[in-house]
């Protein structure tokens, strides 16, 4: 394997400290050229900073980088592009406000004489990017009106604008669709056949097994296993993350459900240009309910989440209940107050304020009971934090660090507790556990059964048919902005993935 797959990236006892947190404690790590190098952990064991040290955005306290055998020191990142090195983040990197093509070449502009902006060679070279990752994407569309799974495409298209010939992808999948991480695969393919060495992160733990070469894990910034994938099962991967064998994710608390909390009836939600985002949907969830919605990317799923929290007043319609009551204000604030809440998608975008404390990202949505009269009760505050951090498990050093400063698990962790704190009768969750680790999903899914079980209304969307399956009380499916079926949790899945597809049109039911 190594005459096959030369060393390219080297890195020895790598130790990174920051205050009060050692990040890394002696790292070693090799990067194989032509392969694809899986890396594996928890979030928080310290998968991202590793990869932050190897593509120069933060300097190592300690410990050795070689690049082909030849000592380097990455001060910036910039240091790491000229040494090759290509890095995709979890949390994208993109300007809304800019178009697609500006986006893909940030920093690295096409020009003419060394001076002029070449926008054609520009546009040009976005096009061919674009049409290499199977998308028909206009670059001169602005990247804001993209979805998060399209906008982790142009990402990607930026990496490979670079020419890296090792290529760093933190959760690349995250946020595509199934159609979209197979193009994905055979790009890798390609890469690989050049002999790119691509660093591959994921907590999809069948996709590393099915596209690694070779793995690494880590688990509190040390190593506990590393070697050729040929042999390397998921049993091996999750005791090696976690130290035990693999959990029961959605155990089930024995209740049953009571009566109706929340209905829609009719919720359309026109697309510019015609057609439907949300295409006349209706449904249901029950006091102590869990229901999921499965659909792949573009179903409608985002959008009706959106309408039911009152993201789309002036362009929306439809029928809200709560309780059997009618729901006549379209303002979130009033829809949070008739016991609504949201976990959005998008966290970072949509459900944190990365430079505010962890404290004030938790009570953002509930001053209003944290106050007496203009006045915050700061100490009143410090508490009902405290007492969400401990509900949830929330690892930190102190309420009052940043909430950046969290992994990605625990500041989705943040995101739900700020949606609970609000005493909601139904909560809302679109994509919980995208970009986190199998240990923060146990978490999750425990928290969310847990809730159902002291009789609140959980709807939830995700694009992982087996996470639907095992934690749903009741499955609906989506495609094309309608709901297309609904199933038990008992369904077969290849039921649940035909119902799925955008062009199955025949509504079934087999709850």
């Amino acid at each position: 394997m190594s005459a096959e797959h030369p060393i390219g990236l080297s890195i020895r006892d790598a130790v990174k400290v920051y205050p009060g947190t050692r990040a890394l404690k002696g790292v070693d790590f090799d990067i194989r050229m032509g392969a694809v190098n899986v890396l594996v952990g928890e979030n928080g064991a310290g998968k991202s900073t590793l990869m932050k040290v190897i593509s120069g955005v933060e300097p190592l306290t300690g410990g050795q980088i070689t690049v082909d055998g030849q000592p380097v020191q990455f001060q910036t990142k910039d240091d790491a592009v000229r040494a090759g090195i290509g890095i995709v983040f979890q949390e994208l990197n993109l300007f809304p406000d800019m178009s697609v093509a500006e986006n893909i070449f940030i920093g690295n502009e096409p020009t003419r004489a060394g001076f002029h902006l070449d926008t054609r060679s520009q546009r040009a070279r976005s096009v061919e990017l674009l049409r290499r990752l199977e998308q028909k994407i206009d670059p001169d569309t602005p990247l804001g009106f993209l979805k998060i799974g399209q906008q982790q495409i142009v990402e990607i298209a930026k990496a490979l604008a670079e020419d890296a010939r090792i290529l760093i992808l933190d959760e690349p999948t995250s946020a595509l669709s199934a159609v979209e991480v197979e193009v994905l695969f055979k790009l890798i393919d390609e890469l690989t056949a050049q002999g790119v060495g691509i660093v591959y992160i994921s907590h999809r733990l069948e996709e590393l097994i099915r596209i690694g070469d070779y793995i690494t894990v880590l688990r509190d910034g040390e190593i506990t296993g590393s070697r050729s994938m040929d042999g390397v099962d998921l049993r091996w991967i999750v005791e090696a993350m976690i130290g035990g064998a693999q959990k029961d994710f959605a155990a089930s608390i024995g209740h049953e459900p009571g009566d109706e909390v929340f209905r829609a009836e009719d919720v359309v939600l026109p697309k510019m240009g015609g057609g439907y985002h949300v295409d006349h949907v209706s449904l249901d969830v029950r006091a102590g309910e869990i229901v999921g919605i499965y659909g792949l990317m573009g179903a409608g799923r985002t959008e009706l989440m959106e309408c039911i929290i009152g993201r789309h007043p002036g362009s929306s319609l439809g029928r809200y209940f709560i309780d059997g009551k009618a729901l006549r204000s379209t303002a979130i604030a009033d829809r949070i107050s008739q016991g609504i809440a949201l976990v959005p998608e998008d966290r970072k975008r949509d459900g944190l304020v990365q430079i505010m404390a962890i404290r004030e990202n938790l009570t953002l949505s509930s001053l209003g009971s944290l106050a007496h009269g203009f006045h915050l009760d700061l100490g009143k505050e410090a508490a009902r934090a405290m007492e969400f951090i401990k509900r949830l498990t929330i690892k930190v050093s102190s309420q009052e660090n940043p909430v950046s400063s969290l992994s990605g698990g625990n500041q989705q962790k943040v995101v739900i507790g700020k949606a609970l704190m609000t005493g909601p009768k139904i909560l809302l969750m679109d994509e919980p556990t995208r970009g986190v680790d199998v240990g923060a999903k146990a978490e999750i899914y425990r928290v969310m059964r847990q809730l159902a079980a002291e009789g609140l209304a959980v709807l939830f969307s995700t694009s992982e048919i087996e996470e639907c399956m095992a934690l749903s009380d009741r499955v609906l499916v989506m495609a094309d902005g309608r709901v297309t079926g609904e199933f038990s949790n008992t369904s077969e899945v290849a039921q649940v993935l035909a119902a799925a597809s955008p062009s199955t049109s025949v509504r079934e039911s087999a709850a």
